[in-house]
Formats: C-alpha cells, structure tokens, sequence
C-alpha cells in the first residue's frame, strides 16, 4: 500500500487487476482517500470497459481498474505499477522509480499501520499480556488508518513555508515556490 501511494504521489501509472469489479472499485478509491488532502488530477478510472484498453498506454499518469481476464493485454506495458489484487501482489518495472518516503517517516507509518491492522504485534512480546485486546471496529479503523496518512501529510509538509519566497518588484507581491531552501 506504500508503494502505491507513494507512486500516486509520484505521479506513476497505476493499474489494479482483480476478477471482482467491487475490489477494483474499492482499491482504486481506497488509494484516492489516502493522498487526502491532496487530490488526483489526472486520469482516474475504476472499471476500464474492454473497448477502452488502448488507454493503458497513455502517456500520463493514470489509476486505472481492469478485469483480469484482461491480464495477457497488459503484459506489454513497461512503465505501469500493476497491483493484482487477487494474487496481493504489487510489480514495479525496472525502468520504474518510485521515490519511497524519507526513511524516519517511513519506518513509523509502517509501524502505526501495523499496529491499527493488528493491534496484537504490540503486545506479542510481552510476558504477562493483558487479557483482553479488542480490535478496533471497521468504522474506528478506517478513521486510524485516515489518521496514520493525515499525520505522515503534516509531517511531510511542515517547514513548507520556508521554501516560499515573496518577489516585490511587481505591483502584487508574487510567491514562488524555492527548491534550494
């Protein structure tokens, strides 16, 4: 799920394959739900209908969904993330790079999302574990899981306002965006 969401985030093409059209539905907004507050600007499509298949080899970032039996029409494409979410299994291209969080964030994101996923890990270890630990209902986890992304947002973007530089020559002062800060 981070390697996709940080090729969304890349702007790489993605595609889902799943023999269910409601996986592909639901894969597809799942990832446009994580990248909130950002919004995906480019070509987005759940369900590819078989006709439209020559999409596939557009130019421009996509995420896209397409039924598996369509699975041998894209073996040809070289430069798309394909994520089968049947087999649970994600395939990066070798001419694909995808730039993976800075390692402090990524190493907490896995580990705050492994611990919403499956609160037991916390307390594998201990020798004396309490008694009871109830999981969280699938409502409260969607909210954590939401919560694990706003906060790797917040900490990726703080600070950002130092990156800005104000130009007052012009009559409106204009605000650039400077990458050497």
């Amino acid at each position: 799920v981070l390697c996709l969401f940080c090729a969304a985030l890349t702007e790489h093409k993605i595609l889902f394959l799943s023999s269910s059209y409601q996986r592909l539905t639901d894969a597809c907004r799942a990832l446009l739900a994580l990248m909130f507050p950002l919004k995906y600007s480019f070509t987005y499509v759940p369900i590819l209908p078989a006709q439209l298949l020559e999409v596939l080899s557009t130019p421009t970032p996509f995420i896209i969904g397409v039924h598996s039996i369509f699975q041998s029409e894209t073996q040809e494409l070289l430069d798309v993330v394909i994520a089968d979410l049947d087999g649970g299994t994600v395939n990066v291209p070798e001419c694909v790079h995808i730039s993976l969080l800075p390692e402090p964030l990524l190493q907490q994101t896995r580990e705050a999302l492994s611990m919403v996923l499956d609160p037991e890990l916390e307390v594998a270890d201990l020798a004396f574990p309490p008694s009871t630990i109830s999981a969280s209902s699938l409502k409260m986890q969607d909210k954590e899981i939401r919560a694990v992304f706003l906060r790797l947002f917040a900490q990726l973007l703080q600070g950002y306002r130092w990156c800005l530089h104000i130009i007052r020559i012009h009559p409106e002062p204009v605000i650039r965006f400077h990458k050497v800060r």
